[in-house]
């Protein structure tokens, strides 16, 4: 029986990939897929999607909406994907064209006609925000909500103190947060560490020959440069396909516990700051006049996923990318 996804997207060169893991794996049925600025401007990012469904030979409908934040300035990550966000190698979709439809309806829509699908996030929240604000009762419909973002156990990859998609639009993520969703957040701390492809692994990827694994890695050529200019790290680190992963299989995740999660939005310091009461401790007496706002939004707290299997995770991703 196929399970339905709905994926919105700021399609970099790791957004891509995560793409091509749903778009191939047999039982999820991909309803739509959103298109939000982010990584790099939105008719870059819509290209990008369209691309990517194309070297997959899906027909999924895609969708471009918001080209910007809910209050702020676009802040793009072609510093670290390159300007065009897959990594300046000049991939263009040759067939597919984006929909007429706004992000935001398609959005509304798809929830509407698939109630208990899966929302997977790749980017910032924008258009998710939105949906949520036009249709007060949307959130119901919503099976689980994965969300590629957050830094909780961490620093942050585009400031000390936040992950780039958060931090992108915070009050979007906020009104996401406290939608009362079944949220599960999945950091970039995941994707750190052994679970970077490394040279062995991208050697085997692109000695397979398969067109799916050679631009897996090619697109991602600049944010493996620039992984390693950022923390010091080799390897092609993959934020979007982990999330997607667990999307996929909730097994993945190894060690993942439920708390409240709080969004900072009024210090620029700490903008997209994920704030998680890992301690549980938002219910004493001298946090709740703070927190109480947070409890309330969120009945069924969030999932903070910790750990992840990534032995079995690379294997999955491998054999999407290479059979």
């Amino acid at each position: 029986m196929h399970r339905t996804f709905l994926i919105d997207t700021d399609t970099g060169s790791d957004d891509a990939v995560a793409l091509i893991m749903a778009l191939r794996t047999p039982d999820i049925r991909v309803a739509a897929i959103t298109v939000v600025a982010g990584n790099i401007p939105l008719a870059q990012a819509t290209s990008n999607a369209l691309y990517t469904a194309e070297l997959c030979n899906s027909n999924v409908p895609i969708f471009a909406g918001a080209s910007h934040p809910l209050k702020r300035a676009l802040c793009c990550a072609d510093w670290f994907h390159g300007e065009d966000g897959l990594g300046d190698h000049g991939y263009k979709p040759k067939t597919r064209a984006v929909e007429k439809k706004h992000a935001v309806d398609a959005i509304i829509e798809t929830i509407r006609a698939n109630s208990g699908l899966t929302i997977v996030t790749l980017g910032p929240l924008t258009n998710v925000a939105l949906a949520l604000q036009r249709d007060g009762n949307l959130a119901a419909s919503v099976g689980r909500c994965v969300i590629m973002g957050g830094n909780p156990c961490c620093e942050g990859n585009i400031t000390p103190a936040a992950e780039f998609n958060i931090y992108v639009d915070p009050e979007a993520a906020r009104i996401v947060f406290h939608s009362g969703m079944n949220i599960e957040m999945v950091g970039w701390h995941l994707c750190r560490g052994a679970a970077a492809l490394n040279q062995q692994e991208i050697d085997g990827l692109l000695a397979s020959k398969k067109p799916l694994a050679e631009f897996a890695v090619v697109s991602n050529s600049i944010a493996a440069e620039s992984y390693h200019t950022q923390t010091g790290e080799y390897g092609i680190c993959l934020p979007d396909p982990t999330a997607m992963g667990i999307a996929i299989d909730p097994k993945l995740c190894l060690d993942g516990t439920s708390h409240y999660v709080e969004i900072e939005t009024q210090s620029e310091l700490n903008r997209g700051l994920t704030m998680v009461d890992k301690l549980n401790v938002a219910h004493d007496r001298r946090n709740i006049e703070i927190w109480g706002p947070t409890i309330q939004a969120q009945p069924n707290k969030i999932h903070v996923c910790w750990t992840m299997n990534v032995p079995a995770w690379k294997k999955f991703l491998f054999s999407l990318l290479t059979e």
